[in-house]
């Protein structure tokens, strides 16, 4: 990608600085406006003939001999530079050792062109690193999104919307705590080594401890531990918290990944369904200024209230099958005739989620909450009221992506014991995915949870949606990639 020859004559340039007795990689350069503060105050600054002193990595260099202008860009924007000769004068000369990638300190007036460009006329410069590799020029439209991933630097420095992205991703986190804050939520933290796995359906990451002498797993769910914390005191609690789960990657899924957790007490999934509705139109509001976002094409409005459907309701609408008290082996049948292959360890439900996730999820294009699923595939949720082989869980989808889970939580520890019982039981016959037995965590819900409404968050896929992102990679600023 570098061009060998340029390098050289930067590394050449960068010798004459050291040897005219210049550091060109200084410790400090202090900063008295951002490029956005000046356009904000341009008019003040230029009428009261104000010094400024601001920084950012050079863009574009235009003209040469006397006088020259040049682009700079610091984190949100770019502003025009002016250097002449009689302003600066024996230090203009130094000029010519600078190239387009370098980082530079700028102090002086702001003044408009002819043109009413906000320019600002150097009486002083300081160079505060070379750049020995020359910015690539061809970067836009660049199809190989791999490499735009493992040069991530390259891709904010080339493309502003991708930096937009990033900042936007900063906003939308900024805005759930808030969120969360004013609904009296406190914000903890939960351990990421873990020497029980739990709260999911995965495999985890394996390591090992040496002080403790034992194996201990990368988690997979914040769930198990802050459950802990309501059967301890609390009534409110949430955590963004890093997860990994050792499977494959596509459009929405990454080993690591981001995801919110929220638990609260005395409450059930209805309420965080409102929460999760809320949420989104807060959301969509600070961000869109209004009830209304589009991704990839499609106009979606978060009302204040989303649509409900049943799990097999759901499945019956589109197999065209009521599959509630299907069998095994129908199921088998049903899956295989629409090309899902049923893997060893696939039980009935999870060869019901398999048709789900193939067949019906993709159509999910309007927010809706599809709620009631089994009870095999759910063994942290309480039972449906009235339905004692269906859990009170539901999960939410926009745009035909899955974004979360959320669950009346199950506080019978007795039950807890025996739905742990048939994970080990899905386990010994190939699932490697279901649920392990925490016996520690057992302990705990021995001592008392209150009722309590727990909700899982992708929080990689919310940005996706609200920045108009075809692939979680990206939305992660270094997701792995295969070598």
């Amino acid at each position: 990608m570098f061009n060998e020859e340029q390098e050289k004559i930067r590394i050449d340039k960068l010798n004459k600085i050291k040897a005219s007795g210049i550091n060109p990689y200084p410790y400090k350069f202090e900063i008295s406006h951002t490029i956005q503060s000046i356009r904000g105050n341009s008019g003040s600054l230029i009428e009261k003939k104000t010094q400024v002193k601001l920084a950012g990595r050079i863009t574009a260099i235009r003209g040469h001999g006397k006088a020259s202008f040049v682009d700079i860009q610091d984190e949100e924007d770019k502003i025009q530079l002016y250097f002449k000769s009689d302003v600066l004068g024996d230090k203009y000369k130094n000029f010519d050792l600078i190239d387009i990638g370098d980082f530079i300190g700028v102090e002086g007036k702001i003044f408009e062109t002819r043109t009413k460009e906000l320019t600002v006329l150097a009486n002083d410069f300081v160079l505060l690193s070379k750049s020995l590799h020359p910015l690539p020029e061809k970067w836009h439209g660049l199809q190989d999104k791999e490499l735009r991933y493992r040069k991530r630097h390259l891709d904010l420095i080339m493309s502003p919307e991708v930096k937009h992205v990033f900042l936007t991703r900063v906003k939308i986190i900024q805005e759930i705590r808030n969120f969360l804050d004013s609904h009296g939520f406190i914000e903890v933290d939960t351990p990421i080594l873990q020497p029980i796995y739990g709260g999911g359906f995965a495999e985890p990451f394996k390591s090992y401890y040496k002080t403790l002498e034992r194996d201990f797993y990368l988690r997979i769910s914040d769930e198990l531990y802050l459950k802990r914390l309501i059967i301890g005191g609390f009534t409110k609690v949430y955590e963004f918290g890093k997860d990994f789960r050792n499977e494959g990657m596509d459009r929405v899924h990454n080993p690591e990944f981001t995801q919110l957790e929220l638990y609260q007490a005395y409450a059930d999934y209805e309420d965080m369904m409102r929460i999760v509705e809320e949420l989104f139109e807060t959301l969509c509001v600070k961000l869109k200024g209004g009830n209304e976002i589009e991704y990839q094409g499609t106009k979606i409005k978060f009302s204040p209230k989303w649509n409900r459907m049943p799990f097999f309701e759901a499945l019956k609408e589109y197999v065209g099958m009521d599959l509630k008290n299907s069998t095994e082996s129908e199921l088998v049948k049903i899956a295989e005739k629409n090309g899902i292959t049923v893997d060893k360890g696939y039980h009935r439900g999870k060869i019901l989620n398999a048709i789900f996730d193939t067949l019906i999820q993709p159509n999910l294009i309007e927010p809706v909450f599809i709620i009631d699923y089994p009870k095999d595939i759910s063994p942290l949720a309480k039972e449906k009221r009235g339905d004692p082989t269906l859990v009170e869980r539901f999960e939410p989808f926009v745009c035909g992506i899955e974004l979360g889970n959320a669950f009346s939580e199950l506080n019978d520890p007795l039950e807890q014991i025996e739905r742990f019982k048939v994970q080990q039981e899905f386990r010994r016959k190939g699932d490697m995915e279901a649920q392990v037995m925490d016996e520690d965590f057992i302990e705990a819900l021995g001592v008392g949870m209150p009722p309590t409404g727990g909700l899982g968050l992708g929080i990689d896929r919310i940005v996706m949606l609200f920045t108009n992102s075809y692939s979680i990679k990206d939305v992660i600023l270094f997701p792995q990639l295969r070598t």
